[in-house]
C-alpha cells in the first residue's frame, strides 16, 4: 500500500518578474488556505475516497501516515515550504507544525453540504487534536 509521498515543486519558470510554480494538475473538488500555529496537530483522520494534496506555503511540519490496517506502520516525513505532500485514500494522517505555518489543501471531492464528514473518519495516528464531529474509523 502506498502512503503519503512527498516531492519539492521548483520554479517552473523564472524571469525578472518573478517565478511561476505549476503546484497541481488534476480535477479538485475543493482548495483550502490554512494556517496553523506551531505546536499544533491537523488531521488525525482518514478519508475513504478523498485524494488529498497539502502545499506548504512557509513553515514546516511533520508530516505523519500509516495503514489504517496497521496503526503502528507509521511514516515519517519532514516538510519544507515548496513541498507538496499526496495523500491517497484509506491512509490515516496527520500534520505536527513545527513551526506557524501556512499551506493549500487540495482535494479532490466536493466538501460542501456534509460530504466531507461523510467521506472523513477521525483516527489517531499521533497524540494531539482529533475532530469530535467525526465518526471514529477502524484503529
Amino acid at each position: 500500500m502506498e502512503l503519503e509521498t512527498v516531492r519539492h515543486i521548483d520554479p517552473a519558470f523564472v524571469d525578472a518578474r518573478g517565478e511561476i510554480h505549476n503546484l497541481f494538475e488534476g480535477q479538485i473538488g475543493h482548495v483550502a488556505l490554512i494556517t496553523s500555529k506551531k505546536g499544533s496537530v491537523r488531521a488525525n483522520h482518514y478519508h475513504k475516497q478523498d485524494l488529498q494534496y497539502i502545499y506548504l506555503v512557509s513553515g514546516a511540519y511533520e508530516s505523519y501516515s500509516c495503514p489504517i490496517e496497521d496503526p503502528d506502520d507509521v511514516l515519517k516525513i519532514d516538510v519544507k515550504p515548496g513541498d507538496i505532500v499526496k495523500t491517497p485514500p484509506l491512509v490515516a494522517h496527520a500534520q505536527k507544525f513545527t513551526e506557524d505555518s501556512v499551506f493549500l489543501a487540495f482535494s479532490t471531492r466536493l466538501r460542501e453540504e456534509g460530504k466531507y464528514e461523510d467521506d472523513t473518519l477521525a483516527f489517531p495516528v499521533i497524540q494531539g487534536y482529533l475532530n469530535k464531529v467525526l465518526k471514529l474509523g477502524k484503529s
